[in-house]
């Protein structure tokens, strides 16, 4: 059942990674997840995701390591293995580093690609991540500087990638076939896709007014927020300047998928469509769509219907189909549809194993 005694300022004040995560603390990912959450040890709920599982069924899984294929992430287009087929916990560590809340996304992924060496998946994933960076922005990147973030999700999420053997995405990655276990259970906890810290901040400088003395904040409406973690992280993101004003995040969704954790109470429940209609068609706002579903014709109308200046996607990098469209990228879509907007950032999020995600910025055309 839901965990509706769950309380999201408690658990970001209580979290630690050496308590709650598996590296440091040295526990299972299960015994971390139930105390941090507050789940016994005889729990017996069903994470459902692409699949179904329970915390127990999943340990039993991360403990078989590679058996049955688990960790075959490293493929060429037909499926075949890679050589080599795992990376070096060494090429993870760097691969995750890239997110780190301290440093400057761009000067990352310069590093992680001049420094990898031949003839490995680190060279593979450098060239492909460096590849689909793309920014004509000035000044909405964060700088490089020595901060901290809490963010439970990162946290666990660069564990799996080492306890997958993970160490980032290729273009073959758009067949990948398979998933793990894990997925459901950071699903249902924290949503489908990890907000980093560059992402944040991207989204919190976009809605910063020109003039700030004058005027208000720039609304970001969160359609289909799920259980609202990138809600709730948007409204308690760090202010890296005094004359930053706090974010106004409406969170909206029709409340058809099921989430174990709610990390927030007002979600609107009404469906995006709806919800546009009734508020301008989205003028004066900034649209945030979230691994926006693939299926069900719900992207496009949406986007179609927004009438506010920005819209930011996080999902899919590539053609796998798992968000927005099926058969294309949502950078090919607006490019296709949206002739009023242009893409002037795409930059790579935190991508669970077998996974290529990344967050789109599009722009209204100055005319």
């Amino acid at each position: 059942m839901a965990l509706d005694s769950f309380n999201p300022g408690t658990f970001l004040d209580n979290w630690s990674d050496e308590e709650f995560n598996p590296t440091h603390s040295g526990k299972p990912l299960a015994r971390c997840i139930g105390e941090a959450f507050g789940i016994p040890p005889t729990d017996t709920y069903v994470y459902r995701a692409q699949g179904e599982t329970t915390l127990h069924i999943t340990e039993r899984a991360i403990s078989g390591k590679r058996a049955h294929g688990m960790h075959n992430w490293y493929h060429d287009d037909a499926g075949n293995p890679t050589e080599p087929q795992h990376p070096s916990s060494e090429e993870v560590a760097a691969y995750t580093s890239i997110f780190d809340p301290s440093l400057n996304l761009p000067k990352a992924l310069n590093g992680f690609k001049s420094n990898s060496k031949a003839n490995t998946i680190r060279k593979q994933v450098a060239e492909h991540l460096s590849s689909r960076f793309h920014n004509t922005t000035i000044g909405l990147l964060p700088s490089k500087k020595d901060r901290s973030h809490i963010n439970p999700y990162l946290s666990l999420w660069t564990y799996s990638c080492q306890e997958l053997e993970w160490s980032g995405p290729i273009p073959s990655t758009s067949f990948t076939k398979i998933s793990h276990h894990i997925l459901p259970i950071f699903y249902h906890h924290f949503g489908c896709i990890v907000p980093s810290y560059a992402a944040l901040h991207v989204l919190a400088k976009l809605s910063q007014p020109a003039k700030p003395s004058k005027e208000a904040v720039i609304p970001i409406l969160d359609v289909g927020s799920g259980n609202g973690y990138w809600t709730y992280m948007l409204r308690h993101f760090p202010s890296p300047s005094p004359e930053w004003k706090a974010l106004d995040v409406r969170p909206i969704d029709s409340g058809l998928s099921e989430y174990r954790i709610t990390w927030i109470k007002d979600t609107i429940k009404m469906d995006g469509q709806e919800y546009l209609h009734r508020n301008a068609n989205g003028k004066g706002t900034i649209l945030l769509l979230v691994y926006p579903q693939a299926t069900g014709d719900f992207t496009g109308p949406i986007l179609k219907m927004f009438e506010g200046d920005t819209i930011v996607v996080a999902g899919t990098q590539n053609v796998n189909g798992f968000t927005a469209f099926q058969d294309q990228g949502v950078d090919q879509w607006v490019e296709k549809n949206l002739k009023a907007f242009e893409l002037t950032l795409r930059m790579p999020l935190p991508s669970f194993a077998g996974k290529d995600e990344a967050l789109f910025v599009f722009q209204r055309k100055k005319v």
